[in-house]
């Protein structure tokens, strides 16, 4: 017998549920389940964007409990759609920065959440530029920089 538990697949017919859970968990503010459920997904489904979208925005919840941005932007370089990688390395960039100004804010520290900013943004254009029709979600997180850079202006 092995000391080591193994886990158990999930069924791929689970995969709607499961998906609708990892949303669930992550309005419960427990991002490490909602990660948990899109990596079992994503083990069934590789490329399933929904799981990967999740799977994505849950590491960012974890950015100050030490996720990996490496890891988050790594996972959003193999979504399919164009507009999603887009934006959400725009998101990743933007829940650093902020993650990084929660935790400390020295002169360098400030340099580099200013840094970050400046790439989601330029991550964010990229996204509004190819945008679905009727989606203005880049504009949104553009001016959600702009704003944090305004109240922040010691950051610049």
């Amino acid at each position: 017998m092995d000391s080591q538990p193994k886990l158990m697949p999930l069924t791929a017919e689970a995969i709607p549920g499961a998906i609708s859970k990892a949303e669930r968990y992550r309005f419960l503010n427990e991002p490490w389940q909602a990660e948990s459920i899109c990596r079992d997904v994503l083990i069934i489904e590789p490329g399933n964007e929904p799981a990967l979208i999740l799977l994505v925005l849950s590491l960012t919840d974890q950015f100050e409990q030490g996720a990996s941005t490496k890891e988050a932007l790594h996972i959003v370089e193999t979504m399919a759609n164009e507009y999603h990688r887009a934006y959400y390395s725009g998101l990743v960039y933007e829940r650093e920065a902020i993650a990084q100004f929660r935790q400390h804010l020295d002169y360098r520290s400030r340099r580099e959440v200013y840094k970050l900013l400046q790439d989601a943004m330029e991550w964010y254009r990229k996204a509004q530029a190819i945008r679905p029709v009727n989606n203005d979600d880049a504009v949104l997180r553009w001016n959600t920089c702009v704003r944090f850079l305004q109240r922040h202006w010691n950051l610049l």
